[in-house]
């Protein structure tokens, strides 16, 4: 046996001992469980034949008896808990073979190259990651998976690709991403690492169910015991579970070393800068779109130009753009377009909260709409309510039109950015009360938006013509239809958990806040008195356009506007761009 295999060898050997041990704990659990039942047992068998007698061992037999069926009834309760319990499932889009055969080719030679046998179907998960996931349970089977030419034991794991790879990735570097990926169904297939892992599952879907909220007193008290007994049990489960899994990854990747090895190396540098790009494009490109109630339709093709221009600007990634001329993974989909807007609408549901469906708050946004319908709404919408916050506080129109504390000027007059740079630099730091009003309306107007959206998608489901349509064979529509029936929901399973399901931002401060709306008041001043545009920067999200170009960065000299109250260096970047500070703005 070669010295690889001998290492495979050691990692399986390794995590079957695992699972035995695991297995073990759930056979102690079971034994525990039936000895007021044996000792019961016992009692009765010695008293029938003659060897104890009297009123006091009568009394002890029936105390243990009367035991022993309470502890069967709690253990056989436990037991269909921990059996009934749905074990968690990521949510994903489903990908048929009908909708990716080219794909499933793949996935199915390199399991027959691996000799391991091959998942029972591919999802993919708007993530920078891809994973082996076990969906036998039948509360965990989407409706969606599986195809009519997929012929694999039911039992295999699910594999989950993030779809980020497959359009920045080519064809043979996804290969040698999932390659160890996929050679871990074979240690998923042996029955003891098989069954350890239903058991941790099991476990830890009781424990999550008994602390999901909304339960009445007669409810609570029985999930509360379940969950603290799975508890238990997982605590003594852990240590092993945690080395089960490593040796099963260890075995996989030994496993895996003889394809494609030396493309692996290259591939794992993709990875590392698709993940970089993709949080990029999330947190600064699509989360302003989705706070607008627009999600951006094709984030995995914008994960492309996202990464093709880091690659640009970082001298580390230099000759990464040559890779583009070779074929891309998204090729291996029928029709790459349908995944795409359904991974990224399941991406806005997960990372903000959206709903499954578009309606009149919440509709897709091309790439090329984005500077017009997101950007410039965003800035005018912010600058709208910067210009209802000062109204509030009595604000004048400016220092040189109205002396402090008097009316502000009403109309379209008032809305200067004059206005906003006389009430910051004056002293007595106007900026925290401001901050905090800023705030506030920022709280309510997000509020009322989340219900007009979530209401809107309900009583509205359909979309205009052209916006949305049904997925090809196998592919979910993001409207929530396939082939005119419904299609199955990726978050079906998380029940009443509320969404964002993985938040991508903390919550901002006042000051951070004031700070974003200024910068707002800023660039639609440059945009009606300077001529500039808005546009979209794939890394950094919304950016002012000067002259076609990029302006210079406008955050310094406001957040010394805000902080300090100093409004020079605002001043002196708007004389260099040529703003008009005291021009009137076009609001939304």
């Amino acid at each position: 046996m070669s010295a690889t295999g001998s290492v495979e060898e050691l990692g399986t050997r390794s995590a079957r001992a695992r699972a035995l041990a695991l297995l073990r704990v759930r056979s102690r659990a079971t034994a525990l469980a039936v000895l007021p039942a044996a000792a019961a047992v016992v009692l009765f068998v010695v008293g029938a034949q003659g060897y104890i007698g009297g009123a006091a061992w009568e009394t002890v037999r029936w105390v243990v008896t009367g035991c022993a069926v309470v502890v069967l009834l709690a253990a056989a309760g436990v037991a269909v808990a921990v059996a009934r319990a749905r074990p968690a499932v990521s949510p994903t889009v489903a990908l048929t073979e009908a909708a990716a055969p080219d794909l499933y080719r793949l996935v199915r030679e390199l399991a027959d190259r691996l000799e391991v046998p091959a998942p029972s179907a591919v999802a993919l998960t708007p993530d920078c990651d891809s994973w082996l996931e076990d969906r036998t349970h039948p509360a965990a089977r989407p409706k969606a998976l599986g195809g009519r030419r997929v012929r694999r034991a039911p039992d295999a794991p699910v594999l989950v690709i993030g779809s980020p790879f497959l359009w920045w990735m080519r064809v043979a570097e996804l290969r040698a991403v999932l390659a160890p990926v996929v050679a871990g169904t074979g240690p998923s297939a042996h029955p003891d690492i098989a069954a350890a892992r239903r058991f941790v599952r099991g476990l830890d879907a009781a424990v999550a169910d008994a602390a999901a909220p909304g339960r009445g007193a007669f409810r609570r008290i029985p999930a509360a015991f379940v969950g603290r007994i799975a508890t238990l049990l997982l605590r003594g489960c852990r240590s092993h579970a945690a080395e089960m899994e490593r040796s099963v990854a260890a075995a996989a990747s030994v496993r895996a070393q003889g394809v494609d090895y030396g493309l692996r190396i290259v591939a794992q540098e993709q990875v590392g800068l698709a993940y970089a790009g993709w949080d990029r494009l999330l947190t600064r490109v699509a989360l302003p779109a989705w706070r607008m109630g627009r999600w951006p339709s094709r984030l995995d093709a914008g994960v492309v130009s996202a990464l093709t221009e880091l690659s640009r600007r970082d001298r580390l990634a230099e000759g990464f753009t040559s890779r583009l001329g070779e074929r891309p993974a998204c090729d291996l989909i029928e029709e790459p377009g349908t995944a795409d807007e359904a991974a990224s609408l399941l991406a806005a549901r997960l990372f903000h909260g959206g709903p499954a469906q578009s309606g009149p708050g919440w509709s897709p946004v091309d790439w090329q709409q984005y500077p017009d319908e997101v950007v410039d709404r965003k800035w005018r919408t912010e600058t709208a309510r910067l210009h209802r916050v000062l109204d509030s506080l009595g604000v004048a129109a400016s220092v040189s039109v109205g002396a402090p504390g008097t009316p502000a000027v009403g109309g379209s007059a008032g809305h200067t950015l004059a206005r906003v740079i006389d009430h910051l630099a004056l002293p007595g730091r106007n900026a925290e009360e401001l901050a905090a009003r800023i705030g506030a309306a920022v709280a309510r107007d997000e509020a009322a938006e989340v219900h007009g959206v979530q209401g809107g998608a309900q009583s509205a489901p359909g979309t205009r013509p052209g916006e949305q349509g049904s997925g090809p064979s196998g592919t979910p529509a993001p409207s929530g239809q396939k082939n005119g029936t419904a299609a199955a929901d990726p978050l079906e399973l998380w029940g009443s958990v509320p969404l964002p399901l993985f938040p991508l931002q903390p919550p901002r401060t006042g000051t951070e806040l004031l700070a974003d709306h200024v910068v707002a008041m800023v660039c639609c001043a440059a945009v009606d008195t300077a001529g500039a545009a808005p546009g979209l920067d794939w890394l950094d999200g919304p950016a002012l356009l000067v002259d076609g170009r990029r302006g210079s960065d406008v955050g310094g000299p406001v957040l010394s506007l805000v902080e300090d109250g100093d409004a020079e260096p605002l001043r002196s970047w708007l004389s260099a761009v040529g703003v008009r500070a005291d021009k009137p703005v076009r609001l939304v």
